[in-house]
């Protein structure tokens, strides 16, 4: 079954990173003199790159260079931060527009009454009562709303649109403070969309639910949130044990320097 290479992938999408440790020893497993020039072993994907190292120092403070799981797990993070980007846009349009109805409320009222009566002879037609239609009553309620009841709710929606773009963001730059951010967040609306959902069900707030969860779940899981599965002790000494091994796994099993070894791009 072929099973795609996210190491490569991405180095062939931004380049290789290499690494020169102080350590003599670790530093000549590292690099390989071949007929092109000397060549270094990128810390991603474990091959060649030809040219000087991009960092040196003591191999403890190599830089933590995601890979396999850890960029398997970036790339879902990102992939969760466009969908706040996208979602935060959407809201942020959606409180401007209140806060324009809010401007000219009596004006649009009179626009939809003047409107509605055009659908009238066709609706009795059909025996259909449109004064008191629910989605005609819930429009009217909207017009008795309260200007300043509006701007309340253009601030909050606004307010909830910053908030969604602020986890973008630190999902994004992989910031662990985003994903407290976003478990919290996401957790306090499960409630609100769980009881629309039980007024009406539609694909889109279905697949909205079960997306929140997953994401929720999944961010506490792996990310070892509120103490699970070892806490934050446990996630920093994974982070420092991978950092760490960047430079020792490269270093444990390198190939001929003829094999492999390609100049950059």
């Amino acid at each position: 079954m072929f099973k795609r290479d996210w190491d490569r992938r991405t180095c062939a999408k931004r380049g290789h990173t290499t690494y020169a440790p102080a350590e003599p020893e670790l530093a000549a497993r590292l690099h390989a003199a071949t007929a092109l020039g000397d060549a270094w072993r990128c810390l991603r994907c474990g091959d060649f790159a030809l040219g000087a190292p991009h960092g040196s120092g003591p191999a403890g403070d190599a830089p933590l260079v995601p890979r396999g799981k850890a960029l398997r797990d970036l790339f879902i993070l990102r992939f969760l931060a466009v969908e706040r980007v996208l979602r935060g846009l959407l809201i942020i349009v959606m409180a401007w527009a209140v806060w324009k109805f809010s401007n000219s409320q009596d004006a649009v009222h009179r626009v939809f009454d003047e409107n509605l009566t055009v659908f009238k002879p066709v609706t009795d037609h059909f025996h259909w009562d449109l004064d008191h239609a629910p989605i005609v009553e819930t429009i009217r309620k909207t017009f008795d709303a309260k200007k300043s009841t509006l701007l309340i709710v253009a601030g909050a929606l606004l307010a909830y649109a910053l908030i969604e773009i602020v986890e973008a963001v630190g999902l994004w730059l992989n910031k662990r403070w985003a994903e407290y951010l976003t478990v919290v967040a996401t957790a306090a609306f499960l409630p609100l969309e769980g009881y629309e959902l039980s007024h009406h069900v539609s694909a889109v707030k279905v697949c909205t639910l079960l997306l929140n969860i997953a994401a929720v779940l999944w961010i506490m899981l792996s990310k070892r949130l509120f103490g699970l599965r070892g806490g934050v002790v446990a996630f920093e000494a994974e982070r420092h044990s991978a950092s760490l091994l960047e430079v020792e796994q490269a270093a444990g099993a390198v190939p001929h320097p003829g094999h492999g070894a390609h100049a950059r791009s």
